[in-house]
């Protein structure tokens, strides 16, 4: 099958949050499974490609000049990179501040432009497209191949001025939103499936609560709206492989696991005494993490007890939260600014449990990297993490981590503290972590379920 699938982020050219890597995880599947992909990304920051050739895209006048250049990128193998005005900057959404670019809309209005030209020159079977950034490519097709629209985060949503509805071709009054213009809306209302990354999100976003303005147009998507949980790249996240690690191990030995602990504490600066357990926290700093519950709940942690890490990069607020917090407990909290991905690999890895406290969450990677590593995850009962995580007192026969009964600090110092008395218990926490660690998190399925609806698409 011949397939179009375009994103703003994919792993390992342009990096922010979770569509990265499931975008990338889905690609190279797909390419496994026999399928023939055009993956096309902004041209963020001029990389360069090998054997590339380039290609002028015929563009609206204010999307001008426009290009595409195809090439192979190291340990990826073939992308298109779209080069439109403002594309290019440091950071593929926001300044060093996390403020988002003033330019935005331009920029990613005309990243949609240039798809809708791929695929009128490229003709393929199927148009994946994902979240805002390229809903609006519908809008600039006059004939579109079947679509596929994948929402990854539907609180960004791209919401701007009204006049870019004069620039779409194809149903502009779709887009329309309370005097705006609303990308992804368009997208929701044109594109022929809409797939969320987990099917509890998919239900959530149905509702008033977490449909974040657009739950009714979700909802009358009816059967046009479903769900599959990401994967992760197990060639990647493999900690009997793993790069990152001087000490690799297995579900069959996990002594390996205890020496990445030990180097993880000293790596954050922090005392092992051995009988507290080490929670890894890897981030955005956004208030959809609840990195400030995090935050509330931390200063119990002398009450558990147990060991803080965070490693995370955005708001600067938060990220002063955290200083802070690591100043005031500086023997069980350390905060690192910034995103290291060696470092998340051994948070991963040494860390005995992984705190996720989202207040929403499409799906998350986290929990399922650090399954793989033997890592518990105590998280919050929200959108993937609610098809992923099994709570271990509620279903101790299956219990994989521990579900916060609430997204605030009460629900969140309840299950921390769960958590770690489970991990006292040397039987228990075997048993937490080997059910863990034997689930496939592979892109196997999600892209067998991606195909699915691929054929389904073709057919009618």
């Amino acid at each position: 099958m011949k397939i179009l699938f375009a994103a703003a982020e994919l792993a390992p050219i342009a990096r922010v949050g979770g569509m990265a890597e499931a975008s990338a995880g889905l690609v190279k599947q797909l390419r496994a499974n026999g399928h023939d992909l055009t993956v096309v990304v902004p041209d963020y920051e001029r990389l360069k490609l090998s054997n590339e050739t380039s290609t002028k895209l015929l563009l609206p006048e204010w999307a001008r000049p426009g290009t595409a250049r195809t090439g192979i990128v190291e340990g990826f193998g073939e992308i298109t990179l779209v080069d439109v005005p403002w594309i290019e900057k440091p950071h593929p959404y926001t300044d060093d501040e996390g403020v988002a670019f003033p330019d935005n809309d331009l920029r990613f209005f005309g990243f949609s432009a240039a798809i809708a030209a791929l695929v009128n020159q490229s003709v393929p079977d199927v148009l994946h497209l994902n979240d805002w950034h390229t809903a609006a490519a519908l809008g600039f097709l006059v004939e579109a191949p079947p679509s596929l629209l994948t929402i990854h985060t539907l609180g960004y949503q791209g919401i701007t001025n009204p006049g870019w509805m004069d620039e779409l071709p194809t149903r502009p009054h779709y887009f329309a939103w309370y005097g705006g213009t609303n990308p992804l809306l368009g997208g929701i209302r044109l594109a022929d499936r809409v797939v969320t990354v987990s099917p509890n999100y998919a239900q959530e976003i149905i509702t008033e609560a977490d449909g974040m303005g657009l739950h009714e147009h979700l909802g009358n998507l009816g059967n046009r709206l479903s769900g599959v949980v990401n994967g992760i790249d197990v060639g990647e996240w493999n900690p009997e492989s793993d790069e990152f690690l001087t000490s690799h191990f297995t579900a069959e030995d996990l002594s390996g696991k205890a020496t990445n602990r030990t180097e993880l504490l000293a790596e954050f600066g922090l005392p092992d005494n051995g009988s507290e357990p080490v929670i890894g926290m890897v981030t955005r700093l956004v208030d959809q993490k609840g990195v400030d519950l995090a935050v509330d709940a931390a200063r119990f942690l002398q009450n558990v007890p147990a060991k803080l890490l965070v490693l995370g990069s955005g708001d600067a607020s938060l990220a002063d939260l955290l200083d802070d917090l690591a100043v005031d407990y500086p023997d069980r909290i350390s905060f690192r600014n910034g995103y290291d991905i060696g470092l998340a690999h051994k948070i991963f890895a040494g860390a005995d449990l992984l705190l996720m406290p989202s207040r929403f969450e499409p799906c998350g990677l986290a929990q399922m990297q650090a399954m793989a590593y033997g890592t518990i995850p105590v998280v919050t009962d929200v959108g993937g993490l609610h098809d992923t995580v099994v709570d271990a007192d509620q279903n101790p026969d299956a219990g994989t981590g521990f579900v916060s009964s609430s997204v605030d600090t009460a629900g969140l110092i309840d299950a921390i503290y769960r958590a770690a008395r489970a991990w006292q218990e040397p039987a228990r926490r075997s048993a937490i972590i080997q059910r863990g660690m034997a689930i496939d998190w592979s892109w196997t399925q999600p892209a067998k379920a991606y195909e699915a609806l691929y054929a389904e698409l073709q057919a009618k």
